[in-house]
């Protein structure tokens, strides 16, 4: 079921969503484990290259479907596209 207000989305829009979801999981752990564990070489190349991953995914949504987050973090296409629905944590 759809938030009040919120438009209907293509089935890309979930998929990219669940793999920014996917790609974050793998960088809080990565994290986690860093801090614990800093000298780990191989990590550091892994963490940096989820980050360049997610980096891409959130670029590509963020193109097709407007922000991820606000205050800075997304650019906005005219007209403004925060006030429009539904937001990624609607769905």
């Amino acid at each position: 079921m759809e938030p009040e207000g919120a438009k209907a989305c293509d089935i890309q829009y979930y998929e990219l969503l669940e793999e920014l979801q996917a790609l974050d999981f793998v960088l809080v752990e990565l994290n986690l484990y860093l801090d614990t564990h800093p000298g780990d070489y191989q990590s550091i190349e892994q963490y940096n290259k989820f980050t360049q991953e997610r980096t891409r995914v959130a670029q590509e949504f963020q193109q097709l479907y407007g922000p991820l987050m606000n205050f800075g973090h997304a650019f906005s296409k005219y007209p403004w596209e925060w006030s429009q629905t539904p937001w990624p944590w609607q769905v």
